[in-house]
């Protein structure tokens, strides 16, 4: 080589240079090197400490993914013309004019007004969201069970009797319950639902203690009946219905304001309590105190040992008061011996056959609507439940049990997160009320085959749309803090850069100070 280059060789070998370590996460952390260089190595304990803090991220992304279906996102507007039908449909369905007036027209109005209200809402929805419909886990629940009664009717005993059923009045509430999912967009039309069954409730009520007091005692001799044929013909059928809406009347009332509505509400709360007792109901007597004691327990929340006091009080007096035999007829519960037409007994024959069949056909049941060809004396079940499990099978009772327990968490969710906000009292109110609805129809359809009427849809509808109303509201209300935030962090910027422009003299010269310097060069 040329003198003056040296080659590779001519050098001392160096070191490679370390790899730079990434640092590492906070769970993962190890401890430092100690003054010898070495690096202990992770112990037990904060191994232990790594996985606990890996299992609870775990737990809250779980929780993230299970508040996904509470999330605050804005209803947009629309539905209008859907919720006038609606509402048409809920007074056609209660009023019943077939009833009051047969004829051609009025025996087919309601099924008209039905169909029209499922022609708009079609159109209103894919206008407005682009689907058929929104899709809450109730939603999801009551569409499986659908699937689970077509399921059961190629192996039902008879195919024909399962469709009858399935075609009847189940697939007009699963109808309407999306109807009332989607359409209820705002308070006042919650709210406008709500008065108006508690205004035909009113009425029902009214009908009950007039025959009462007139001795129109049309059933087993000393209870009064229904009224007409249809969802509100049997006493106990009247009964549960009285027993779900008399929270929402509750929640009404500590939301209203003024004298006059309170009173109002007041008023009907006594007198659908009273229809309840002239039905002798044994079902609707004890989904009563469930509803009872479930608005005691969230309404009472700071003194409930004097509300539970208080509410025993009542009921010695309530029980004092009421008819002679009423005592009787509740004690029947407990001695089945003092029931005087043995009601209790065929009920709990037809409560254990319904169970035997639930077991014999577990996956698919035995068909909807035919369990009566298999009962003792072609008897339904007078059990929800075993309605559902018998007639559809074991996974239809979890979409159904799924289906009811569903809102009481979302209306606990909404209670609870409205407990120290006063603005939003209001919902606070109404979500104890539908909470103890539907913990009373739950009571009460343990003793009758109501699982494919009209009652718990309505129900659940409600508390969807309250929660939904109410996730709205949150959702407008953060949106609107966060804009007010955002434009006065913007002004605030401005105004500093506008001081600090001030502060600095055009072409980037300093700003005076007040002394001037004589420099003879200037001359």
């Amino acid at each position: 080589m040329q003198q003056g280059s040296q080659s590779f060789s001519d050098y001392e070998p160096v070191a490679p240079a370390p790899r730079r370590r990434t640092p590492p996460r906070e769970e993962d952390e190890w401890p430092a090197p100690d003054a010898g260089g070495a690096v202990a190595t992770p112990d037990a304990e904060s191994l232990e400490g790594s996985r606990s803090k890996k299992s609870v991220a775990k737990k809250s992304s779980a929780k993230t993914l299970a508040a996904k279906d509470h999330a605050f996102e804005p209803l947009r507007r629309g539905h209008s013309l859907t919720f006038v039908c609606l509402f048409a449909f809920t007074i056609l369905l209660y009023l019943r004019p077939s009833e009051l007036y047969p004829s051609v027209v009025t025996n087919n109005i309601t099924f008209v007004v039905g169909l029209i209200t499922l022609a708009v809402f079609l159109a209103s929805q894919l206008s407005a969201e682009g689907t058929l419909t929104a899709r809450p886990r109730e939603v999801n629940a009551v569409l499986l069970l659908c699937v689970a009664a077509l399921l059961s009717m190629p192996l039902a005993a008879s195919p024909a009797l399962a469709w009858e059923e399935f075609s009847g009045t189940f697939i007009r509430c699963v109808v309407i319950f999306v109807v009332i999912v989607n359409a209820v967009r705002t308070e006042r039309r919650l709210r406008a639902l709500l008065l108006l069954a508690v205004f035909v409730s009113l009425w029902l009520s009214a009908g009950a203690f007039n025959d009462y007091r007139l001795g129109n005692l049309t059933v087993e001799g000393y209870r009064v009946g229904g009224h007409g044929s249809g969802i509100f013909g049997n006493s106990n059928d009247l009964a549960l219905h009285l027993v779900t809406i008399i929270p929402v009347a509750a929640g009404l009332l500590f939301a209203s304001r003024g004298l006059a509505r309170k009173a109002f509400y007041a008023a009907s709360i006594l007198l659908m309590t009273a229809a309840i007792v002239v039905t002798y109901s044994r079902g609707g007597f004890l989904g009563l105190v469930c509803a009872f004691a479930v608005l005691g327990w969230k309404m009472g929340r700071r003194h409930r040992l004097a509300v539970f006091g208080a509410g025993a009080v009542l009921g010695v007096g309530f029980l004092a008061f009421a008819p002679g035999n009423y005592g009787v007829r509740l004690l029947s519960i407990l001695i089945p011996s003092l029931d005087p037409v043995g009601s209790y007994g065929a009920r709990e024959g037809e409560l254990v056959r319904s169970f035997w069949a639930a077991v014999h056909s577990p996956f698919f049941g035995v068909g909807m609507g035919n369990y009566v060809l298999m009962s003792f004396d072609s008897r339904v079940t007078h059990n929800a439940y075993t309605q559902v499990a018998a007639e559809l099978g074991t996974p239809a009772l979890v979409c159904y049990l799924f289906f009811v327990v569903t809102p009481l968490r979302r209306m606990g969710r909404v209670w609870r997160e409205t407990l120290s906000r006063p603005d939003e009292k209001r919902f606070n109110y109404l979500a104890a009320g539908l909470q103890a609805s539907l913990a009373g129809y739950m009571v009460s359809s343990f003793f009758a085959s109501v699982a494919y009427l009209w009652y718990v849809y309505y129900l659940v509808g409600y508390a969807v749309c309250l929660e939904r109303i109410y996730a709205s509201e949150r959702a407008a209300q953060e949106t609107e803090t966060k804009t007010l935030a955002s434009s006065e962090e913007t002004e605030a910027k401005t105004q500093a850069g506008l001081e600090e422009a001030s502060e600095v003299e055009p072409d980037g010269a300093a700003p005076f100070d007040g002394e001037m310097v004589f420099d003879p060069r200037e001359i």
